[in-house]
């Protein structure tokens, strides 16, 4: 009973610190082809090839996110020997972002973490250059080909799967329903440049990286890079006026040994649960709640349905990678699931939930299949389109593959958290 007032009572004050500052709120940024951060960027993936804005001058647009959480999670294993977990406020999150409009068509976007759970000191995240118009070239240069095609360069996110347009980026929780990212979790931030074409509903994405999320040119007896190459191809369209159907599918191969390694570890921020896992003597992961594989010569594969029915809403992830045989052999799959209602005059409220498993081996000739499984039901209010607040429930189990000395033997954690969120 204490462990439920203490809840209510920090759930309150969060609401009402929330409603002391919503005047944030600003209104619909003035840049092309952007994708909204707040409520109207909800459900959005790639940016559109459409735009309300023109271009006069050069303008830069300051924005941040916040995010303040707390969190009341229990964890256990078999052999006993994690750290006690009490009901109390993380760490705030925070990011800085840098969006200037160039020129017609030209955008600059740069990310910096102010404050995230993994690095204590500022970072910067990364950053790329968007071209949706050649303008800069000469007015109307190949205007044919750019009413349907966007390129970007950067050291940034690159586009492999949709799950990265709703995962929780640092700070920037808005578009995640839920605390949590997925179990595998692929993002990485590498050097890349990328093709995207769409048209009537279809798109299609090509590009490249370097493969490396730590850039550097040093090489020695043992370096084996090689470029990764990714793309994605799909259709994303309004059946009717209630009905929006998205179909993709992904890919990402690198066949280099000290390359191709980050997808499911690029993350410099931490992942959302804090301390779970963490042991007596001192040792701590700050990503824990996270499986990554570590393949070299990595083949991925991510499949997503994403079907919305006026408040209804389903997103799916079916993935699976594997090394090459050279490597082990090994191969894992994930399966995720997320149905959500969204309701309230502007959608402003939702419920929903997300079943999310991992299953597979790090090498063929492994005993035994890892098997890890998550389960995630809450809900959520927009205050404003920039304030957003979510209560979630998380179950998380390691069922399979670990031996009696891991501490993943057995282990779980499970408990309730809430995040309240600015992002403009």
């Amino acid at each position: 009973m204490n462990r439920i007032l203490q809840f209510s009572k920090i759930g309150a004050s969060l609401l009402l610190a929330l409603c002391s500052i919503s005047v944030l709120a600003q209104e619909k940024t003035q840049l092309e082809y952007f994708r909204e951060n707040s409520k109207e960027g909800v459900n959005v993936f790639e940016t559109s090839k459409e735009s309300e804005q023109t271009f006069d001058k050069v303008r830069v647009f300051i924005g941040g996110d916040f995010a303040l959480q707390f969190q009341s999670i229990d964890h256990s294993n078999y052999l006993d020997n994690l750290v006690g977990l009490g009901s109390n406020i993380n760490l705030p999150s925070a990011n800085l972002n840098l969006n200037t409009q160039l020129a017609r068509g030209l955008r600059l976007h740069l990310r910096v973490y102010l404050s995230s759970k993994h690095h204590n000191e500022a970072w910067v995240k990364g950053g790329y250059l968007q071209m949706d118009r050649l303008d800069f070239i000469k007015e109307g240069f190949l205007e044919g080909i750019m009413d349907y095609t966007t390129l970007t360069f950067g050291m940034d996110e690159f586009n492999y799967g949709d799950a990265h347009f709703r995962r929780s980026d640092n700070a920037r929780v808005i578009y995640n329903p839920f605390i949590g990212n997925y179990i595998m979790d692929s993002f990485s931030t590498e050097a890349f440049g990328e093709v995207t074409v769409q048209k009537n509903g279809f798109l299609a994405v090509v590009g490249l990286t370097n493969g490396k999320l730590n850039q550097s040119v040093i090489v020695n007896d043992n370096t084996n890079n090689k470029m990764s190459f990714y793309g994605k191809l799909g259709y994303d369209n309004y059946v009717t006026e209630d009905l929006r159907v998205r179909l993709t599918g992904s890919w990402y191969l690198n066949k280099g040994t000290t390359s191709g390694t980050w997808l499911y570890g690029g993350d410099r921020a931490g992942s959302r649960y804090y301390h779970i896992l963490d042991l007596l003597d001192g040792t701590t992961n700050d990503f824990e709640g996270r499986f990554n594989p570590r393949f070299k010569q990595m083949t991925a594969l991510q499949f997503n349905p994403f079907i919305k029915y006026k408040g209804l809403e389903f997103f799916g992830i079916l993935e699976s990678v594997g090394n090459s045989e050279e490597q082990g052999g090994g191969q894992f799959t994930q399966i995720a699931g997320e149905l959500l209602y969204r309701f309230g005059k502007t959608e402003q409220f939702y419920l929903g939930g997300r079943y999310n498993t991992v299953k597979g081996s790090n090498n063929e000739s492994d005993p035994e299949d890892i098997e890890i499984s998550r389960v995630n039901v809450g809900g959520g209010w927009f205050m404003t389109n920039n304030v957003v607040v979510k209560l979630e429930y998380v179950n998380q189990e390691y069922k399979n593959g670990f031996g009696m000395d891991s501490k993943y033997y057995q282990a779980k954690f499970n408990g309730i958290n809430i995040e309240a969120a600015i992002s403009f």
